[in-house]
């Protein structure tokens, strides 16, 4: 009589056995699967500006807007290289466009953002509409509308590209349309949609014209900025965040996208903040003023001393303290419309 196998030998027997027909155990990866905190793979990264700016410049000496459709240098997470993503969900680059240029009109499923880093005189134009781009606006391509962008300046022109390509990637739902066009008939007066919706009014009748997207297509830096300022005179800080907005859809209060939520912030002079962590990563873009983020995770600390124009990215479930002698403005974008959608979305503010 045989003695029967050891346990261990059965059971890689069964996973042979049961493989070709594409079955895998779920009790060797449970863990990998649920683990007992979030464990993104994504790493804190900082692009400084003057280091990127060289290159964005050589890639505007060898391909033109027109040629690259859009000539973008992606910021890409040190661990996801060649994935064309900052976060596992969301994607960033710094576009330029030199003056005289035109990047073609297209349209496309995901949800875009554009914040202006460098220059003025450049536009962006959305389903007929133009906006003339100013350092610190914010500016919404809602998905499956149509665009372009062309400059009028007489120097070069850089915004920060936030979209949520990962994440439409992910659900199988990417589909993109050029436009036979370079350019978009102008249909309507720029400034329409934010005399519209801008100011705590809304037509009488009227259907939302990006569905669950802002009506509001431009959010300028001065109005952003003198809300931010308006707060620091009348308030003490919050701990964590400084003076810190979310930009809302006037029309249900809720996220400007939804996929993105995106917020401005303001960091007081002598501001030392308290840590936090939260499920969405998130991408900032530094308008004014310098500071320090210090990222931990585990045993692994980061820490970037930030200036103008320069970005960071916090991944999911990673300590940060913000902080800034001087005081500084900070733009940032992030999945947390997402999360709150499903449910999903954690936050912790540390003492």
């Amino acid at each position: 009589m045989n003695a029967p196998l050891p346990t261990a030998q059965l059971r890689q027997q069964l996973y042979a056995d049961m493989s070709p027909l594409h079955l895998t155990p779920l009790w060797e990866v449970l863990h990998a699967l649920v683990p007992p905190r979030p464990a993104t793979p994504c790493v804190p990264a900082l692009w400084k500006y003057d280091e990127v700016r060289p290159f964005l410049m050589r890639a505007g000496e060898v391909i033109t807007a027109e040629e690259a459709v859009r000539r973008v240098l992606i910021l890409e997470n040190p661990a996801l290289r060649g994935q064309s993503a900052v976060t596992q969900s969301l994607y960033a680059g710094l576009q330029l466009i030199l003056p005289g240029e035109v990047a073609p009109a297209h349209r496309h499923t995901q949800s875009a953002l554009r914040f202006i880093v460098e220059g003025r005189g450049a536009y962006t134009a959305v389903d007929g509409e133009r906006t003339t781009m100013q350092p610190g606006d914010f500016i919404i391509t809602p998905s499956w509308t149509w665009h372009d962008h062309g400059s009028e300046a007489d120097g070069p022109v850089v915004w920060l590209d936030g979209l949520d390509i990962p994440m439409i990637r992910f659900l199988d739902a990417g589909f993109a349309e050029n436009s036979a066009d370079k350019s978009q008939r102008v249909t309507r007066a720029e400034g329409t949609s934010f005399a519209r919706y801008g100011h705590n009014m809304v037509p009488v009748r009227h259907e939302p014209p990006f569905g669950a997207t802002s009506p509001i297509f431009s959010y300028p830096y001065e109005r952003s900025r003198e809300a931010l300022a308006q707060l620091e005179r009348s308030e003490a800080p919050d701990p964590w965040d400084g003076h810190k907005l979310r930009y809302v859809n006037p029309l249900t209060g809720g996220w400007t996208m939804p996929t993105i939520g995106t917020f401005m912030q303001r960091l007081p002079a002598g501001f030392n903040g308290r840590g936090w962590r939260q499920t969405d990563g998130a991408v900032y873009s530094v308008v004014e003023g310098q500071g320090v983020v210090v990222i931990e995770s585990g045993e692994k600390t980061w820490r970037y001393a930030f200036g103008p124009r320069d970005h960071f990215v916090v991944p999911s479930w990673h300590t940060a303290r913000l902080a800034s002698s001087a005081g500084c403005v900070l733009f940032s974008y992030s999945d947390r419309p997402v999360h709150q959608a499903l449910g999903i979305h954690r936050e912790e503010r540390l003492s």
